[in-house]
């Protein structure tokens, strides 16, 4: 599909044509999704009368489909200066959601609600925006304008559950995650969210069933293009329910063989990956579909000791060899895993013994070689996502801390992105040797030689509390779910300290706290 330019020189030929029939016409023709045909009719239009506004957005329409998003902001622009109209100004948001204007986003759609208040798409959009924005109590007063206007809008009441969720409010949130969920029962989004909910506060029972809806887009929440599960011709396996009696599942191996599908980031595997040996229980091999930097460190941790299970680059064309197939995240519900029967047997993963002797030497060769070792990562990966923002610290927030001398700071912070970089002054205060760093294994050696790790939610909590070694983490207000609500301890991670957020954004507290804690944990001059 070309790109139209909306100044371009246009005819007026003197026969006559039915303009408003040939708009009708293309109208069904873009919701049928034959653009070619679109296309055709609204140059007939132009063709006749430039000034068209219903032809004028659909070139807009079109160019936003093709991928065009400027031209397409041309092509609304030029039909508002003509005839400002509310729809006008909802395709003008998309536009500039799509270009990443969201300041003027918001403003296209309030001017859209000045022409038309009750214009529910406009309010539930300005929502929208506005949450993503972290504009929540905004955010929260156009979903409310939404629900008078159409109270069974379902996503609506979603979206005030999410915002209810990120300030805290669990039992609202679920309430209105069940509303949406009565009025819309196939809205997969409302039913992961519920799942969030639900095991937050530990309901597993309840709570991982809906956690099968968790291959939806999450678009709505913070940008990232859906999650979608790898598709295998095979008879998906979700266990038969029976509960864990303290993480030890009865021997009772068929002859299948299970294939077992990677999914989402590194942090999810090093935590679920507990559940591979499980698994041998009831298969006589388990295939997991591993990623590269984590594929050395589960060789010589899981594989070394578990004869039937391998590891795999991708999922095998030929299928032969397997005889069903599970995502890594529903085997917690493939076991009936509840709070009380966690496989929480640690450590599951090891590093090897000869990189941490190497980094033993190393460490031992620095000055003040005495002082207790502590690891920190003080900031996540993925930058554009809303999550992202809220669990992760910039470097300079961090400083105080760092301003702690009796305790040797090394880095396990790993980065693309220079704003999470370590500043000169902190930098000067770390030990930093993550360039040498090239996977999980490596990794895993340094942290094998620490004392403790501090650190962010992201893989390497997960893969220090794995390796057994004393973790505080630094938890975001209403964080995720695996850290349930109302602990500062977790059943996943025996060991693990969680220093939460008592008021949202705000990490000068927890950062203090952790500070006191420091130094209870390793007195100054001892």
């Amino acid at each position: 599909m070309d790109a139209r330019s909306p100044t371009m020189p246009v005819s007026q030929p003197a026969d006559s044509i039915d303009t408003s029939s040939l708009h009708d016409e293309a109208i069904a023709a873009y919701q049928a999704g034959r653009f070619d045909a679109v296309q055709a009719l609204a140059d007939r239009i132009l063709a006749h009368d430039s000034e068209h506004v219903g032809a004028i957005h659909l070139q807009g329409l079109l160019a936003l489909v093709g991928g065009h998003t400027q031209s397409a902001r041309d092509w609304l622009e030029r039909a508002i200066r003509i005839r400002p109209e509310p729809i006008l100004y909802n395709t003008l948001y998309a536009i500039q959601l799509k270009l990443g204007d969201y300041p003027r986003a918001v403003g296209s759609l309030r001017q859209g609600l000045a022409l038309q208040p009750d214009f529910v798409a406009l309010h539930y959009n300005l929502g929208l925006t506005l949450q993503h924005l972290e504009r929540l109590e905004d955010a929260e007063i156009s979903y409310r304008r939404t629900l008078e206007i159409d109270p069974q809008h379902s996503a609506a009441h979603n979206n005030l559950g999410r915002i209810h969720a990120d300030l805290g409010a669990t039992e609202d949130a679920e309430r209105y995650y069940r509303r949406a969920l009565e009025l819309a029962p196939t809205n997969l989004v409302a039913r992961n969210n519920l799942a969030m909910v639900l095991l937050a506060t530990g309901r597993y029972e309840e709570g991982w069933p809906y956690f099968e809806d968790r291959w939806v887009s999450f678009k709505q929440a913070d940008g990232r293009p859906a999650p979608q599960p790898v598709q295998v011709a095979l008879p998906r396996w979700l266990g038969d329910g029976a509960f864990i009696a303290e993480g030890v599942r009865p021997e009772r191996a068929s002859d299948e063989r299970l294939l077992v599908l990677d999914e989402q980031g590194y942090g999810d595997s090093l935590q679920f990956v507990r559940y591979l040996p499980l698994a041998l229980g009831d298969f006589s091999r388990v295939g997991y579909v591993c990623p590269p930097p984590l594929r050395r460190l589960y060789e010589q941790s899981l594989c070394a000791r578990w004869p039937g299970l391998v590891l795999l680059d991708a999922v095998p064309a030929d299928l032969s060899h397997w005889d069903r197939y599970c995502p890594l995240m529903s085997l917690p519900m493939a076991f009936g895993t509840r709070v009380a029967t966690i496989p929480a047997a640690r450590p599951y993963l090891h590093a090897d013994a000869a990189r941490a002797g190497d980094w033993r030497a190393r460490l031992e060769a620095l000055p003040a070689a005495h002082l207790p070792r502590v690891g920190i990562v003080w900031a996540g990966g993925h930058s554009g996502i809303a999550v992202d923002r809220r669990r992760s610290l910039v470097a300079t927030q961090i400083a105080p801390l760092l301003a702690l001398r009796h305790v040797r700071w090394i880095s396990l912070q790993k980065t693309d992105d220079p704003t999470k970089l370590a500043d000169a002054v902190s930098q000067a205060r770390l030990t930093d040797w993550t360039d040498e760093l090239s996977d999980f294994a490596d990794t895993a050696a340094l942290i094998d030689n620490l004392d403790l790790v501090i650190s962010v939610d992201t893989s390497v909590a997960h893969l220090a509390a794995a390796l057994g070694k004393p973790v505080w983490l630094l938890n975001r207000f209403a964080g995720c779910w695996r850290w349930l609500r109302g602990r500062d301890d977790s059943p996943w991670y025996p060991g693990l300290r969680l220093f939460t957020q008592t008021q949202r954004g705000d990490w000068d507290d927890v950062l203090a706290r952790v500070g006191v804690a420091l130094k209870q944990e390793f007195p100054p001059g001892e």
